[in-house]
């Protein structure tokens, strides 16, 4: 695979720069930065990083700059950052252990089975599903409001926030099996 380091490249490589920053500022003294300012930080590097999500792809497609390079690291920039942040409301208790591992653990799992669905030249039968898609947008609500966790215009971020997480992780689970079931059959035994 050639490496590619075209504008939607670079916004994706930004995406996993960005990564240290959400944890990082929790680490700030809080003669810097106040809690609330940490959260609103880490919250807009999270919701930033999303964007870039969005606009990788977008610019790839509209400047036809698409590359394999870009679609190996585009999901790779994507589970890191979850999972970057995922840890670090791990560590400030605002997430529950179990759902964290479900969801760190399921990408683990789904990027080595795509892998592998790709070496027996099977990639399209574990292409993106819609339940994959509603597991990660279910996520990319969840997270920011974790992040953020103080009230916003009358809603507890916290509490949105850990119902979408935990709706997120039961979501994760069920693409699992989706994922697992749509790989059997190619599963053999040698």
């Amino acid at each position: 695979m050639r490496i590619v380091l075209n504008v939607p490249n670079l916004i994706t490589l930004s995406r996993i720069i960005l990564i240290p920053l959400i944890i990082g500022v929790y680490y700030l003294p809080d003669e810097m930065l106040s809690w609330h300012d940490k959260n609103l930080t880490a919250t807009a590097v999270f919701i930033f990083a999303a964007v870039t999500d969005w606009l990788d792809g977008y610019l790839a497609r509209r400047l036809n700059q698409m590359s394999a390079f870009g679609e190996f690291l585009d999901p790779v920039a994507d589970k890191l950052i979850v999972a970057g942040a995922l840890i670090a409301l791990l560590q400030l208790q605002r997430v529950d252990m179990l759902v964290g591992l479900i969801i760190i653990g399921r990408e683990i799992a789904i990027s080595a089975l795509r892998e592998w669905m790709a070496k027996v030249g099977q990639a399209r039968s574990v292409a993106v599903a819609f339940i994959g898609k509603l597991k990660t947008a279910t996520q990319m609500v969840a997270i920011p409001l974790l992040l953020y966790q103080d009230e916003l215009l009358f809603v507890e971020c916290q509490w949105l926030g850990t119902v979408l997480i935990n709706i997120a992780a039961v979501l994760t689970v069920i693409s699992m099996l989706y994922y697992l079931r749509k790989a059997l059959p190619h599963a053999t035994v040698r």
